[in-house]
């Protein structure tokens, strides 16, 4: 799995992306929509920053800061480690290690075409088990 390309792994319909200007409210509604950890920050095409759900803990509501009325621009991490899509998967999941994250998006001429996490090493049944036990527990 390591050895594969990043392509193959990274998760083209779970890509969100929005523009800095967005709120952290409607940026957690979309993740909360579409199930993702992070919303791609993009301006004019271009990615210029990410946005996880760790940004709305630390940098949000850890901060006191209104959901309301902060955009993601002002709490995102700006210009993010990313990788391309031709890459091998054992350099996203290397970076995401050694600089202590779990999401790297996927550029390609400097535009956001995918994002990797380090839910993307889960082999697929063991993803569909976990997906599957979150969902049945989401229920309760």
């Amino acid at each position: 799995m390591y050895s594969m390309r990043v392509k193959s792994v990274m998760e083209r319909g779970k890509r969100l992306v929005a523009p800095p200007g967005t709120t952290v409210a409607k940026a957690a509604r979309l993740m909360a929509k579409k199930n993702v950890g992070a919303v791609m920050v993009v301006e004019e095409k271009r990615l210029v920053g990410i946005f996880t759900e760790r940004d709305i803990v630390v940098r949000v509501i850890a901060e006191g800061r209104d959901a309301a009325t902060t955009h993601i621009g002002e709490v995102m991490t700006a210009n993010p480690f990313t990788v391309e899509p031709n890459e091998i998967f054992g350099r996203a999941l290397l970076l995401m290690h050694d600089n202590g994250f779990r999401h790297v998006p996927v550029v390609e001429n400097g535009e956001p075409v995918g994002i990797v996490s380090s839910r993307s090493a889960l082999d697929p049944e063991m993803e569909e088990f976990v997906a599957e036990t979150q969902r049945r527990l989401s229920l309760r």
